[in-house]
């Protein structure tokens, strides 16, 4: 065991060396062995006359220094077998990496480091595992959280010790692997190192050795690469890694898929024992593993395994290998690959029999099926057990027609199982197999229509002349015996033994007549099919007359689907491909319909019932071709990766010429997507679908590889990419089928690629033959490792497509660069995925359709678009910050659903990074003006303000909202189409606004070096603004200003100067004018003079009562004994009153008296809005023009690329309080 590092002074007294290098020590207790003399006897005499607890280990590692006379006892172990393994972990892990310190006190603290960070992870892992203790688990949990500031909603899965090179030099730490993030820290010698990687950043996870690294596990990001290595079980370690890692492709792939997938991740109390989560992701492995070598249905659940062999009546020998049982199957898979593999679904067992046990054949267990076979397992650990799980399972096991049967045995009665007898007839009579009476089995509409009941080869067969085809047909008959010995020996049906007999039948060609029933077997698609009796029926008619994208394709793709074939010259085969696709679109709307199904499908139903070419469709698509027809067809990329690969390892001097022709892209889309049927001759390439049936995907790659191996010469001498695919092409065209006793079918692309000489041809059972003796080393397994890998590449190549067809997207007049959209891109995904990980408040941010524009696939709400703003934006306004980030949001989400795209945020960044003066005081206007400022906040806003009486509206009316919002949406909507926006557009501002407008600029200036300057500036630009405002009433007023009329009759040239022409305003209504007795009211406007005349007092308050106070809202600007004399005039409204005079403002600033924008938000205020005071945003800018510190605050530039980076470091640090706090922030 390891042992917490403590110093020896004297290392060799009663201990002898046995192994040394320069850092570690092997030593053996003197008296333990053999030998040892006196002193050996001395010493084991000691050591056994002392009491147990005083007793010493008799072997122990020991680290040392060359200078050092100090030695620190590491290891210790009670045999030899123990401390070898230590010695060689050290051996391995440590002595390459302890040779690159120069100093010697720093090896021995990482050797310390080190083996606590072991010590501490094994006793991590001896934590019980009950759910009263807490354990070490929970701590580590709580750790990560704190260290890395992750919210609770974030789960820890596990956490190993570990190093981190960080250049030549190894950072010894804690790997924290959270289901969304891996994290690593460390503190070693003053120096810390904490990284975060979230595991949809990842594009590569490898697990490595090279001279540098020792046995290590390499994470590349886009950004950088990272190298953790000297783990206790690097094998568990990485698995895990490679777990989180996929889930987060789902994730990118399909979020739906994910989300149904979440129940994982988030359960539904914290797990308090030793990782519960990472528990469930290894079952998760297993069930995955489980049903990819059983082909079963993608709900089965396996509930255990156990070691038993299996006897096997065709050799008579015990097959040791491993039983699994679950819901609805008992599986067996040999030790050995190839020597037997039995599916046996408990719907068919009759009775489960425990045998008498004897020494040639302990614990066995017979289980008999309906189709008369009994299968005998034996060497069972725990029968009784086994058999209690199996007589539970039958139990729950649907039974359509219960009927008694024996289940027993010769000495005791086991649980009696109800006998299950499938619903659809032809089950009665075949219950395991889709055999021969196939036209039994009727499917839901016979009667109507022919290819419901069988193939449409048969049919088609049926109808042309009776033919006697010789050899070929006498070849055809020799193949229907040998599978009807082999049935006869093997058994038939779902319950058959398959074994390296079985495959080698299959690699001499299925005869035509049990093709169909094969491919359902092989496929795992009867099972489904014999469970879900009448569902095609009912799918069929649910989507009967329904019109989507899909069936659109589909309707195009018909006549497309193996034009050549008598069977689709006609209206009933098409009809028959119709229902299929149409229903499987119904199905599975994530797939709906891809090119190339339709060729699959057509072959399908050449050899089955409509029913079952469904059932195998669903086989292909959502088993045996994972993720292969989507959107995307992610799943034949990831498999031309793997072709690549697999071109590198087994044809290396091909594969850089392919790589450069560009070839390999090129045909694999078109091979693997239709399984060879769209490249070759139909009954060639249906022997290949035969052999995909019974081996998968391993079959496709093995004949690609064959095909590239028969054309190497030919193809190392091309010079360019179409010449490659002419030779591929035509090799293809020309592979024959000499068995087959179809009429040949006439191949189209063949008319395409034939050449004066055509080449030579070659024979499909000769190609498989080549393809298995040369590339037979592929294993499954192998394969499904190395899609892992691909997929992240595929995913995230297609992240970054996406990425770049966004950017593209945007106008080129936005203002940021390409690398500064790229970095806003990322940051604007990272904040939509956070909603998919933590939760959102809006349902529509967690599910992204990868089926959607580029552009709307990822999209943000208000609160996160908040969280965004606040770290982004330039204009930073203290507390005030979330109340602006809610009505940027406003302004920008003109569709009114509540999301923005990236298009639209960054639109609203460029407006407030971008420009002159001008635009962004035009961005600053708008964010005070509906849609963006809710009435809401303007009256909260003047509410909190001490300057008013108390507001005496009733409930109701502050509960309305104006009516025009709509034309105010409609109104920047078309002002962000036209490019050219000019201030003329912009509508005025009332008192309300304006107010709010002082607000936000007083926030803006609070933390600015310049903040007395800014504030003195901002509070004169106010004062004057006022008084234009008051000017512009008493005018507008003196010229008898009607209901209806928003310009004064006697000044049209002004009201055009001011860039308010009558036709501007032509959308409001008479009726929501404010009538002259609200305007006229002497009260309205004593409230009105009155603000007017506090709002600048406030002004120049903030600028002499010194910094920090413009931080607040304007309520704490005023101290009570400001605000007494309520009614008082200052001298700012004596002068906007009396002393001003109108001719002294230059013509182009004479000011237009306009409406209230907002009405009912007047109205509801009473008396204490002034209804006819308004501003201009050209007045605004000629002011704020006056004032040249406000003009250099506005004109800076500041770099977005540094705020990004900041938002980077923190983007995964909000706590799920935040989102209260923020919320509070805006109440």
């Amino acid at each position: 065991m390891w042992l917490g590092p403590e110093e020896v002074l004297v290392a060799n007294a009663l201990w002898v060396t046995e192994r040394a290098n320069p850092f570690f020590v092997l030593q053996r207790r003197r008296g333990h062995g053999k030998g040892g003399g006196l002193t050996g006897l001395l010493v084991g005499t000691l050591d056994v006359v002392l009491d147990s607890s005083a007793r010493v280990a008799p072997y122990r590692i020991l680290h040392q220094t060359q200078d050092s006379q100090v030695y620190w006892t590491v290891a210790c172990g009670s045999s030899r077998k123990e401390i070898t393994k230590h010695w060689e972990w050290l051996e391995n892990n440590l002595l390459q990496t302890l040779s690159i310190f120069d100093n010697e006190e720093d090896i021995t603290t990482f050797v310390k480091g080190k083996i606590h960070g072991i010590i501490a992870e094994e006793n991590k892992n001896l934590q019980p595992q009950g759910d009263e203790d807490p354990g070490k688990f929970k701590e580590a949990e709580l750790k990560m959280r704190k260290q890395f500031g992750m919210p609770e909603g974030e789960k820890l899965v596990n956490y190993y010790s570990c190093s981190y090179w960080k250049g030549r030099v190894p950072r010894q730490g804690w790997l924290y692997l959270t289901v969304n993030h891996l994290c690593f820290y460390s503190f070693l010698l003053g120096k810390e190192v904490s990284l975060v990687v979230q595991w949809v950043d990842v594009t590569r996870l490898e697990k490595n050795a090279t001279l540098l690294f020792p046995e290590s596990i390499r994470v590349d990001t886009r950004d950088q690469e990272l190298f953790f290595s000297m783990f206790l079980n690097i094998t568990e370690t990485f698995k895990l890694m490679e777990q989180l890692a996929n889930l987060a492709m789902r994730q990118l792939l399909d979020s739906e898929g994910f989300l149904e997938d979440k129940a994982l991740p988030r359960p539904i109390r914290p797990h308090r024992n030793i990782s519960a989560l990472k528990r469930d992701l290894d079952a998760r492995a297993k069930n995955e593993c489980y049903r990819a070598t059983f082909r079963l249905p993608r709900d089965e659940r396996l509930d255990g395994h156990t070691g038993c062999t299996l006897w096997t009546p065709f050799n008579k020998l015990h097959i040791p290998g491993q039983m699994f049982i679950s819901n609805n199957y008992i599986c067996f898979a040999s030790k050995e690959e190839d020597a037997c593999h039995l599916i046996i679904p408990l719907r068919e067992v009759t009775i489960v029999e425990k045998a008498d046990s004897s020494s040639v054949l302990p614990s066995p267990l017979s289980i008999s099926t309906k189709s008369k076979m009994t299968f005998l397992f034996a060497n069972l650990k725990d029968r009784d057990f086994l058999v209690q799980r199996i007589s539970d399972f039958l139990q729950k096991t649907p039974s359509k027609q219960p009927g008694s049967s024996t289940v027993g045995r010769k000495a005791s009665v086991v649980d009696p199982a109800p006998e299950f007898l499938p619903a659809s007839p032809e089950t009665s009579e075949q219950p395991t197999s889709p055999s021969s009476p196939l036209s039994g089995h009727r499917g839901f509409c016979a009667q109507e229509v022919p290819t419901a009941s069988q193939g449409l080869l048969k049919l088609f067969r049926r109808n042309s002349p009776v033919e006697d085809f010789g050899v070929k047909g006498a070849k055809e008959k020799m193949k229907e015996e040998s599978w009807d010995i082999h049935f006869f020996e093997y058994g038939r049906g779902m319950c058959m033994y398959r074994t390296a007999k079985t495959r080698e039948l299959v690699l001499k060609g299925i005869p035509e007549s049990l093709r169909g029933e094969l491919w359902l077997l092989f496929s795992g698609a009867w099972n489904e099919m014999v469970t879900h009796p009448g569902y095609y029926a009912e799918l069929v008619e649910k989507s009967m007359g329904k019109y989507s994208l899909a069936t659109e394709e589909i309707e195009r793709d018909l006549h497309r689907s193996m034009p050549e074939h008598p069977a689709f010259q006609n209206e009933l085969g098409i009809a028959a491909l119709r229902r299929v696709l149409t229903a499987y679109a119904f199905r599975n709307p994530t797939i709906g319909y891809c090119q190339a199904m339709n060729i699959v499908t057509s072959v399908l139903l050449l050899y089955g019932s409509e029913e079952e070419a469904f059932w195998l469709l669903v086989a292909l698509c959502e088993r045996m071709l994972p993720d292969y027809y989507n959107t995307r067809v992610v799943g034949a990329l990831v498999d031309q990766g793997i072709f690549e690969e697999l071109t590198r390892d087994f044809l290396p001097q091909l594969s850089e010429k392919m790589q450069d022709l560009g070839v390999i892209s090129s045909i694999s889309l078109s091979w693997f997507l239709t399984l060879f049927l769209s490249v070759m001759p139909f009954e060639s390439a249906v022997v290949i679908v035969d052999c995909f049936f019974y081996e998968g995907i391993k079959v496709i790659l093995q004949v690609a590889l064959a095909v590239l191996d028969a054309n190497m010469e030919q193809l190392l001498g091309c010079n360019d990419e179409g010449e490659a695919m002419t030779i591929l092409g035509r090799c293809l065209d020309n592979v024959v089928n000499k068995q087959s006793t179809s009429p040949p079918v006439p191949h189209l692309h063949a008319l395409l690629t034939s050449g004066d000489d055509p080449p030579a041809q070659t024979d499909i059972f000769d190609l498989l033959k080549v393809s298995y003796e040369k590339f037979s080393s592929l294993r499954a397994s192998d394969i499904e490792q190395m899609r892992f890998k691909q997929r992240l590449k595929v995913i995230q190549s297609l992240e970054d497509t996406a990425k770049r067809s966004v950017v593209r997207a945007i106008p080129g007049d936005i203002g940021f660069s390409i690398e500064e959209l790229e970095d806003l891109y990322m940051v604007f995904k990272a904040k939509h995925l956070a909603s998919q990980y933590w939760g959102s408040n809006h349902a529509a941010t967690a599910r992204r359709d990868p089926s959607l524009p580029y552009l709307e696939q990822y999209r943000i709400d208000a609160s996160q678009f908040r969280e965004l703003f606040a770290c982004l934006t330039p204009w930073a306004c203290g507390t005030h910050t979330p109340v602006l980030a809610g009505r940027m949001f406003r302004l920008l989400d003109k569709n009114r659903d509540s999301l923005i795209n990236f298009k639209e945020f960054v639109t609203g960044m460029s407006g407030m990074y971008h420009g002159d003066l001008t635009e962004k005081l035009k961005v600053l206007y708008k964010l005070h003006l509906p849609p963006a400022l809710s009435p809401e906040e303007a009256e909260s806003a003047l509410e909190a303000t001490h300057y008013f009486t108390e507001d005496s509206s009733s409930e109701e009316e502050k509960g309305t909202s104006p009516p025009d919002y709509r034309h105010y949406l409609r109104m920047w909507a078309k002002e962000r189409e036209v490019q050219k926006e000019t201030i003329k557009d912009l509508p005025k501002m009332n008192q309300e606004q304006f107010i709010e407008l002082c607000k936000t600029l007083y926030n803006m200036f609070s933390e600015d070096p310049l903040e007395q300057d800014l504030y003195h500036a901002i509070a004169t630009v106010a004062s004057l603004l006022l008084r234009i405002g008051e000017v512009g009433k008493k005018f507008s007023s003196r010229n008898g200003r009607k209901p209806g009329d928003s310009t004064p009759s006697g000044d049209q040239d002004g009201a055009t100067k001011e860039g308010a022409p009558p036709a501007a305003e032509p959308h409001q209504d008479p009726a929501q004018e404010p009538q002259p007795p609200a305007a006229g009211d002497p009260q309205a406007k004593a409230g009105g003079d009155t603000y007017l005349g506090k709002a600048p007092q406030e002004s120049q308050m903030v600028v002499e009562g010194g910094s920090g106070e413009g931080q607040g809202s304007p309520s704490q600007l005023l101290s009570d004994d400001e605000t007494k004399d309520d009614m008082s005039m200052s001298s700012y409204s004596v002068v906007s009153t009396g002393s001003l005079q109108c001719e002294d403002l230059a013509d182009d600033t004479v000011l237009v008296g306009g409406e209230a924008r907002s009405p009912t938000a007047a109205a509801r205020l009473g008396g204490t809005v002034d209804t006819d005071w308004c501003i201009s945003f050209e007045q605004i800018l000629a002011s704020i023009l006056t004032e040249s510190v406000l003009v250099n605050f506005f004109e800076k530039r500041v770099d977005i690329g540094l705020k990004i980076k900041d938002q980077k470091k923190v983007e995964r640090q909000f706590s799920t309080s935040s989102d209260h706090e923020q919320s509070g922030a805006l109440g």
